[in-house]
């Protein structure tokens, strides 16, 4: 522990919290449209910090870093790959998703399929995004038993506290603008940090003769089925992730979310590349460590001086504290919007929504912390939480923009198939060592094509609804 690392933490912290403070000070939450979307006033530069730091969280500093370590840069990038063409695709439909935006993907997905469909999926997300809340938590734990005195345990509940407060406070708008800091201490921290580890490695020859053999191989000694695995469950959530979606929602106007997703894209860089430059060059200097160390330890022993190591510990919980408050964020929605609003009709005004958003974010928190405790790693946890999401909503997302032939019952069968499966895979201990996406993946889309073409097509006006009446109209 360095009496520096900790004031350069204390510091950002208590920044972080001086924003929360701030907005909820500032009168501008006066429902809970504006607890989600931020009054949809937020400028380019704060979307696109926004959206960017909302998707890397603990699973790139830490989870990321993990994988990188263990398997070398060249499957490390692979693994990130899924991030650059997950944005590509939202960029082709952003201005579609901004047309068809509201509040929920759940909600999205009834107007097209129904109550029944829109419960399901909410069920499905609040599951899948407090998983992912969970791995923030345990991530930010990490970071804080290496600053402060603090157990990793102790440091969670630190971290969960803090989160829930930015998140209680003032919605979108405290995230947002909490995000924007976050993201210039991000980016600035990796790229000052990457000569001086690679001057510490002894320059790029080095580098690479030093890695373990594996390492220096495409795949990292993983079979393509095993890689394909990792790749895909980041890709799949990007697709439908409901946090893009909202602050593709929360953007002013079309061309404002055409521009932030573009911003986005090239943000991505600027991230996933140092961290897995980094990362594989902890497994040259310090081969042996937890992967889930890899980046943070750099900062931690010494090969960095001691005011750019507090940065890049700061900027790892900075990771964590804003992509914990967006999904923490995101998952209360379902339960305000596709739970209580949706079944108490008018009686759910917009203050009433706001106070059980605000209510939600605190059972998810306590939830969140126990689920915590039961996995080993955040790669594990991270790798679980995406894949219940991204085989089991994202066909059924991605149906509603470009199938239109898609019916209700295609979609429930997605879901259950989807869900159902990578439950089972987990619970089975993920034979062959393969992660439950490959065969949860084509369960769902197997079930949604069959159930679609086994029943009537479905209603026009649903599909034109959702702004699906311009797209793949020859589809069968």
């Amino acid at each position: 522990m360095q009496t520096t690392h900790l004031v350069i933490l204390a510091v950002y912290i208590l920044a972080m919290i001086g924003i929360a403070l701030y907005f909820m000070r500032s009168g501008r939450l006066r429902g809970g449209d504006d607890f989600l979307f931020a009054g949809r006033s937020l400028p380019r530069p704060v979307m696109i910090a926004t959206m960017l730091v909302t998707w890397v969280g603990s699973g790139t500093i830490i989870g990321g870093a993990n994988f990188a370590y263990t398997y070398g840069p060249t499957a490390g990038l692979v693994f990130f790959a899924g991030t650059p063409l997950g944005i590509l695709v939202l960029l082709l439909a952003a201005r579609r998703i901004r047309r068809a935006s509201r509040h929920t993907i759940p909600e999205l997905l009834e107007v097209r399929f129904g109550i029944g469909v829109r419960t399901v999926a909410a069920v499905v997300t609040a599951v899948a995004y407090l998983g992912l809340t969970a791995s923030q938590f345990v991530g930010g734990g990490y970071v804080v038993s290496l600053v402060t005195p603090l157990t990793a345990t102790q440091g969670t509940v630190l971290v969960a506290v803090v989160v829930t407060l930015l998140t209680v406070s003032g919605g979108l708008f405290s995230v947002a603008y909490t995000d924007f800091f976050s993201a210039i201490l991000i980016v600035l921290g990796l790229f000052v940090s990457l000569p001086l580890v690679f001057a510490a490695v002894g320059g790029p020859t080095a580098y690479w003769e030093g890695l373990p053999e594996q390492a220096t191989t495409f795949t990292g000694g993983l079979t393509a089925l095993q890689l394909l695995g990792y790749f895909l469950p980041l890709f799949l959530l990007l697709l439908a992730d409901q946090n893009m979606y909202q602050r593709l929602a929360a953007a002013r106007d079309e061309r404002e979310a055409r521009f932030s997703t573009l911003g986005m894209l090239v943000g991505s860089f600027f991230v996933f590349v140092p961290v897995v430059l980094l990362a594989t060059a902890a497994a040259v200097l310090m081969p042996g460590i937890n992967g889930d160390m890899a980046i943070l330890s750099l900062a931690s022993e010494g090969y960095m001086p001691a005011v750019l190591g507090g940065l890049i510990l700061a900027g790892a919980v900075a990771f964590v504290i804003t992509t914990g408050s967006s999904y923490m964020l995101s998952a209360a929605s379902n339960i305000a919007y596709d739970l209580y609003a949706r079944f108490t009709g008018d009686r759910a005004d917009e203050r009433r929504k706001l106070v059980v958003q605000r209510l939600s974010v605190l059972g998810i928190a306590v939830l969140g912390f126990a689920l915590g405790l039961f996995f080993p790693t955040v790669l594990e946890l991270q790798m679980y939480s995406y894949t219940v999401y991204g085989a089991a909503i994202t066909p059924v997302v991605l149906s509603v923009l470009f199938w239109r032939r898609a019916t209700t019952a295609g979609a429930v069968a997605a879901l259950v198939a989807g869900a159902a499966t990578t439950i089972g895979w987990q619970v089975a201990g993920t034979p062959g060592g393969l992660n439950a996406v490959v065969v949860a993946l084509p369960a769902a889309l197997v079930a949604l094509v069959v159930a679609s073409l086994a029943t009537g097509a479905p209603d026009p006006d649903r599909v034109a609804a959702v702004g699906g009446a311009d797209t793949a109209g020859t589809n069968p």
